[in-house]
């Protein structure tokens, strides 16, 4: 099967995860389902916009003593209706009472105590307030049954916050499909270096951060050894949504994922893709129950299998859009080969274009490590600075020093980023690589 034919396949069998609410302070970036709607106007009533007085009509106005000994506690409540002539002390975001005509600032106020108790109210602004001044209007914002956040949106905290101040508790959400794990191999060490016949794990450190980078989240990681027994027994019990494998993909004695899976009844949907590294991989679902996508054993092989293949699940599961790829342009011409490769390509310094990078053997990490972008690279090679199709990688490969140049100044105007987050004015993402126009 075709690369393209075998991500396009990876989509489609993907069904959408059923949606369910979820409290707001665990929707953050997760996809709407559900158009947030006003419940009724936002503001739901009318506020006053600063500290001091409502006042109705002009002035001079009379306060009464009752409500010149208000406490701010009690202002924010909406009082009794204003006549013409008369004031009422208002804190910034209170009520404004009925009959109000505006608001008096604080400091354009001043207050003449008279005899009864009573206190007589004077502007003395440099111009005399005008009608509505300082009052926020019920609906300034949003007026009821008025789209406030789009489903599809992948929420942020400032939507969140206005779900919030719409009365939503909680949110119609994609959830994130979860996966479990199950990583094969027998001569596999977790620490240290690994002595004769052994491997260190390359797949526990980075697997489930690549997938919660696709959208995923790992939930369950088990460590089999190379037994078909326990390999069926693992898949048996798997209740993800997802199942990543590790290794075992082949077809020889030792090779016990792929049988395993035939020894379940998994419907198969793709066993093996036309491409290097990475072509002994199986895309499957067990009978009833979650999609496996296995991966070759080899390090490089399996982490561009998951891009291949578990970057278009995750997103059908999601709801997403197929992920795409890019153009790029590679500055020497990669030579042909027996059949379509991915090759890690970084960034060539002092010009637009990508080269190949090294150590790109399959069961090699370093390249992949270096890589910017990953070429898709046809069985005809390409020829240099032409354009050529790349697979952007779902995370980005920056420095620190980087990051401080990219800042436009010196001192608090170098932003760097600490959490993996691109700033306003950092490199944008890779849309296209160009080369010089021959």
């Amino acid at each position: 099967m075709s690369w393209h034919r075998a991500r396009a396949i990876a989509y489609d069998v993907a069904p959408v995860l059923d949606a369910r609410p979820v409290p707001l302070t665990e929707a953050l970036g997760r996809p709407l389902a559900q158009d947030v709607t006003a419940r009724g106007d936002l503001p739901h009533y009318a506020s006053s916009a600063m500290d001091g007085w409502a006042v109705a009509g002009d002035g001079p106005w009379r306060i009464c003593p009752s409500r010149h000994a208000s406490e701010p506690r009690e202002i924010h409540r909406p009082g009794p209706a204003l006549h013409p002539g008369h004031a009422a002390p208002i804190v910034t975001g209170g009520a404004v009472p009925d009959g109000a005509t505006a608001v008096l600032r604080s400091e354009h106020g001043r207050l003449q105590p008279e005899s009864d108790g009573a206190a007589l109210l004077v502007d003395v602004g440099p111009a005399p307030v005008p009608p509505r001044a300082h009052i926020r209007p019920a609906g300034e914002e949003a007026r009821a049954g008025e789209v406030l956040i789009p489903a599809g949106e992948v929420l942020t905290p400032a939507q969140l916050a206005v779900a919030a101040v719409a009365g939503d508790d909680t949110l119609t959400v994609r959830p994130y499909p979860t996966v479990t794990a199950l990583l094969t191999g027998d001569e596999v060490v977790t620490a240290g270096i690994p002595g004769p016949g052994q491997v260190r794990d390359a797949f526990g450190p980075q697997l489930p951060a690549v997938i919660q980078l696709l959208g995923g989240r790992t939930t369950a990681v088990h460590r089999l050894a190379d037994d078909r027994a326990a390999v069926t027994r693992a898949l048996t019990e798997a209740t993800a949504d997802v199942v990543v494998t590790t290794g075992g993909t082949g077809r020889s004695t030792a090779d016990h994922v792929r049988a395993g899976l035939i020894d379940l009844g998994a419907e198969l949907f793709i066993d093996g893709i036309d491409v290097r590294p990475g072509h002994p991989a199986v895309l499957a679902r067990l009978p009833g129950g979650p999609l496996v996508v296995a991966l070759p054993g080899n390090p490089l092989a399996a982490m561009l299998t998951l891009l291949t293949l578990a970057a278009p699940v995750l997103a059908g599961l999601l709801g997403r859009s197929r992920p795409g790829t890019v153009l790029a342009r590679s500055t020497i011409d990669v030579p042909p080969g027996r059949t379509n490769r991915l090759v890690p390509a970084r960034r060539e310094s002092g010009s637009d274009g990508v080269v190949p990078s090294g150590h790109t053997g399959a069961g090699m990490l370093r390249g992949l490590a270096d890589a910017d972008v990953v070429l898709v690279v046809p069985a005809r090679g390409l020829i240099a600075w032409r354009e050529a199709e790349a697979l952007p990688l779902p995370w980005r490969r920056q420095r620190l020093d980087d990051e401080v140049n990219a800042g436009s100044g010196t001192g608090d105007d170098r932003r760097v980023s600490t959490d993996g987050v691109r700033r306003a004015g950092d490199v944008p993402p890779v849309d296209r690589i160009e080369g010089p126009c021959l």
